[in-house]
């Protein structure tokens, strides 16, 4: 299980790249893990200025579905078109091409709450 050292991670398992005041938005690899083989992935606030910890959108896999928590408040720009065809990028590639959501973030002061991926590795034990 890989956890990047350079990103940021919420207790909601997602990460974080910031980017400026954008960021990029992803599930972790310890969280493609637990819900097994991605089958779609639905974001439905694309152009949405939502508030931190809001839900943007869900993945679905073959056992469950998983509500995603906006993990800075924001507008979101962009959606991974190749998610639509490739949901199986987010279990390939959870922190390259699998990536969902890119922001633009409104209050940088939030970043500071996120996790350091040594504060995640002790979350889930690792």
């Amino acid at each position: 299980m890989e956890i990047k050292p350079d990103l940021k991670y919420t207790k909601d398992h997602e990460w974080v790249k910031i980017e400026g005041n954008n960021a990029i938005i992803g599930i972790t690899d310890y969280a493609q893990g637990e819900l097994g083989d991605i089958v779609y992935v639905e974001i439905e606030s694309l152009g949405d200025e939502l508030s931190k910890e809001e839900i943007f959108g869900s993945v679905e896999a073959v056992k469950t579905v998983s509500d995603l928590f906006l993990p800075l408040s924001g507008k979101i720009t962009e959606m991974n078109e190749g998610l639509e065809d490739n949901p199986e990028l987010i279990n390939d590639d959870p922190y390259g091409k699998g990536w969902i959501i890119k922001m633009e973030i409104k209050d940088v002061s939030e970043i500071e709450e996120l996790l350091t991926a040594e504060s995640y590795k002790g979350l889930i034990g690792g």
